[in-house]
């Protein structure tokens, strides 16, 4: 028996010691190789272009070097020689004057390339996580990790060894998700940010291709080299869209914004029937921007991208970008100044919803003022509830939907506050007569009663159904309008349809007949038409005039008084103005007057033709059966495919919020427009594909690297990015639903 114990104890010492014999020398053999290759690395490549005096008499491995270009001498260790040729600030050194930037760009690509060979073979320093397999607490980690995944060391059985779990790697892929998770959790990106088709698209090429020690680019290869590769790329693919101006010509988007650090920024968009692209951002922080310097930005950008192409420059109603666009008209006859209609709009509605108390203002404000006090209502009611948190969740026990604030500065923002508290009108009032509602009384007992007293109000109800109902045609204009879409062809005949359905509504209500006057129309009428006025242009009108659905006896005969727009004098007017502009040849104007003639009077066409007219797009209509009139069939496809307001410039300012934010506020002017010109266009253009409407990258940068930034703090209740065309994101924002992303924060 004695024998056989020492027989089993001797095989096991002998198989033990095999073990570590195996493993250690594994280990050796690999640290000497490691060893060998770093050796081999430290060659630094900036050495050879200086010469190497005596040692330094200071310690650190400092030596004197002089510059082969400047043929000067300093002291310090490689990173100072580093710095004095790459022309790296705050390293106590001087740049040297004599390499140029061809020498820089060569000596540039040779160091990130150093760094990154460095960064292959150094181990990468991890912070362990628990795993689950056992280690020896008498190892180190990188003892323990290397017995551990010896084959010696491996179980035969157990979680996550079957036949059908090692041939879809499960552990590893537990392993991704979790360093996944773990990159997430320790750079606090949003959660929304595994929607970005980019991030998708990385991993899976990753995942697919044998990529074997590879380390991703480092630091300063992001923001040089890689940087400047990823512009000359996506140049290439806006190249596509530019070659699409010459054909059909562009509209130039331009607003302004103040960041973070108060500067105030000017960014510069193109926009055509492809959709809109980034061209530029100004810093004026230093600038007195009156009309000559904006004029100047404008003037700057039409040479950029040829004054040939450009068909209209689009601002907001401002007083000064009015005063820069007349310079521009004066400069280039051929381009027009068109104020965004979303901010018109906007503005009228303001007018009509809180009109000033003046001396010149006394007939709006006695006629408008009780819709600026039933608002004024309507946000005590939302203030006083979501202020107290146990109003607020009785409320949240009564109704799925949300109590939703929009930023004032977010357009038609009192009408959509309304809108969500009418829909919540049945909840409201079930919460006020409820016991809870009532028996609780540990907050302003008074306040609870008066917003009581206005939920259970018929004709306080009333009142903000009167106010949604007429100022329904406005806000579903603003809402077509603030888009991307070409629409600057409609924008005549939706001023002119809007106008009347709003005096549809009010004489409904009131109870009138068409010829009876209505005091409180009267006002509402003046606002929408002075600004209108303010609006209109003569490119409007010219487009307006060449869109083909319009010489339809279908439409003419949908509105009674309707006629054609050649038979418009204010119409055809305007129309002659603007042929005069685009036009200045008197023979060249003549020929096209003759072809705008043959298109109106209906004697180029047959009848096939002519029913194209109300069934076709109007860009489609003329591109089939414009050839017969060159010269207008040229005109028309340049401004049919023009759009009618800022809203690409108003949604891109998520962009600067990412690239100005205070992490990067010592970034290089040049490296942050190069940033700003990538991260915007690779945005736009992911808005072209099919997955940005369906899937699970759909319209994944709403909100973008900002999404998180309008909760929070004081501002808890602020969708300030919620913009009037995402109903579908609005819904998602503000409803309960079965799945909520915890992204998503409402009350």
């Amino acid at each position: 028996m004695n024998l056989v114990v020492f027989i089993f104890v001797s095989c096991y010492s002998f198989i033990y010691l095999l073990k570590l014999n195996i493993v250690g020398n594994f280990t050796k053999m690999n640290s000497e190789a490691e060893k060998s290759s770093e050796t081999a690395a430290t060659v630094a490549p900036l050495w050879k272009y200086v010469t190497k005096l005596e040692k330094a008499s200071v310690g650190g491995g400092n030596v004197a070097f002089r510059c082969n270009y400047c043929e000067k001498t300093f002291k310090g260790s490689y990173s100072r020689v580093k710095a004095h040729l790459l022309k790296l600030s705050n390293f106590g050194i001087q740049p040297c004057a004599k390499v140029g930037d061809e020498y820089q760009n060569e000596m540039q690509k040779l160091e990130d390339a150093y760094e990154e060979s460095s960064r292959r073979l150094k181990k990468p320093k991890l912070v362990s996580l628990p795993t689950d397999s056992p280690t020896s607490p008498y190892l180190g980690s990188n003892e323990s990790s290397t017995a551990t995944s010896h084959p010696f060391f491996q179980k035969k059985k157990g979680v996550g060894n079957s036949p059908l779990e090692r041939a879809f790697n499960n552990q590893c892929r537990d392993q991704l998700d979790s360093l996944i998770a773990r990159t997430f959790y320790s750079a606090g990106l949003p959660f929304n940010f595994a929607k970005n088709p980019y991030w998708i698209e990385m991993i899976k090429f990753a995942a697919n291709n044998n990529l074997a020690g590879y380390v991703p680019p480092g630091y300063n290869k992001l923001r040089t080299t890689l940087l400047q590769k990823e512009r000359s790329h996506i140049e290439k693919l806006l190249k596509s869209v530019k070659d699409t101006w010459k054909e059909n010509g562009l509209s130039i988007v331009s607003d302004g914004w103040t960041d973070v650090q108060k500067r105030p920024l000017i960014n510069f968009m193109a926009t055509s029937e492809k959709g809109p692209l980034f061209i530029k951002s100004i810093d004026g922080t230093k600038e007195y921007k009156d009309k000559h310097f904006i004029a100047d930005l404008f003037l700057k950008v039409i040479g950029e991208v040829g004054q040939q192409h450009v068909v209209q420059i689009i601002t907001d109603n401002a007083s000064v970008m009015k005063a820069a666009g007349s310079i521009v008209e004066a400069e280039y006859p051929h381009i027009f100044w068109s104020p965004c209609v979303v901010h018109t709009l906007n503005l009228a509605l303001r007018n009509i919803c809180a009109p000033k108390n003046s001396l010149q203002n006394e007939v709006a404000y006695n006629e408008c003022n009780w819709i600026a006090q039933v608002s004024d209502e309507a946000t005590f009611i939302r203030i006083f509830i979501t202020n107290h948190s146990m109003r607020l969740a009785i409320f949240n026990s009564y109704s799925p939907l949300k109590l939703l604030a929009v930023a004032e500065t977010r357009f038609a923002s009192v009408i959509i506050m309304l809108k969500r508290l009418f829909q919540v009108k049945q909840y409201l009032r079930n919460m006020v007569i409820s016991e809870e509602w009532m028996s609780y009384r540990e907050d302003d007992v008074g306040k609870a009663q008066t917003v009581r007293d206005y939920v259970l109000n018929d004709l306080w109800w009333d009142k903000v159904a009167y106010i949604l109902r007429f100022t329904e045609p406005i806000y579903e204009m603003l809402r077509v309008a603030d888009t991307d879409a070409p629409l600057l062809h409609k924008v005549y005949e939706m001023w002119d349809s809007m106008i009347e359905n709003v005096k549809k509504e009010i004489y409904r209500h009131e109870g009138k007949e068409d010829y009876e006057e209505s005091p409180f129309h009267d006002v509402v009428h003046n606002i929408l038409i002075e600004r209108w006025t303010k609006n209109c242009t003569p490119l409007h009108c010219l487009a307006h005039s060449l869109n083909p659905k319009y010489y339809t006896s279908q439409w003419i005969e949908e509105v009674r008084g309707r006629v054609a727009p050649h038979k418009d004098a204010e119409i055809s007017a305007e129309r002659n103005k603007c042929l005069k502009r685009f036009f200045p040849d008197l023979e060249e104007r003549k020929t096209v007057s003759m072809q705008f003639g043959l298109f109106t009077g209906y004697k180029a066409y047959d009848d096939d033709n002519m029913d194209d007219r109300w069934t076709f797009d109007p860009m489609l209509w003329w591109s089939n059966y414009g050839s017969k009139l060159p010269m207008l069939q040229t005109l028309a496809l340049k401004l049919l495919g023009q759009p009618c307001s800022s809203s690409c410039a108003e949604r891109n300012w998520s962009t600067y919020g990412f690239i100005h934010c205070m992490r990067r506020n010592r970034i290089t002017p040049k490296r942050a427009e190069d940033l700003v010109f990538v991260h915007s266009n690779l945005r736009l253009l992911s808005r072209r594909r099919e997955e940005y409407t369906k899937g699970e990258s759909k319209k994944w940068d709403i909100g973008g690297d900002t999404w998180d930034e309008p909760f929070g703090g004081p501002g808890l209740l602020e969708i300030a990015y919620l913009t009037l065309d995402e109903p579908e994101m609005e819904t998602s924002l503000v409803e309960n639903n079965d799945y909520v992303d915890d992204d998503v924060i409402v009350l």
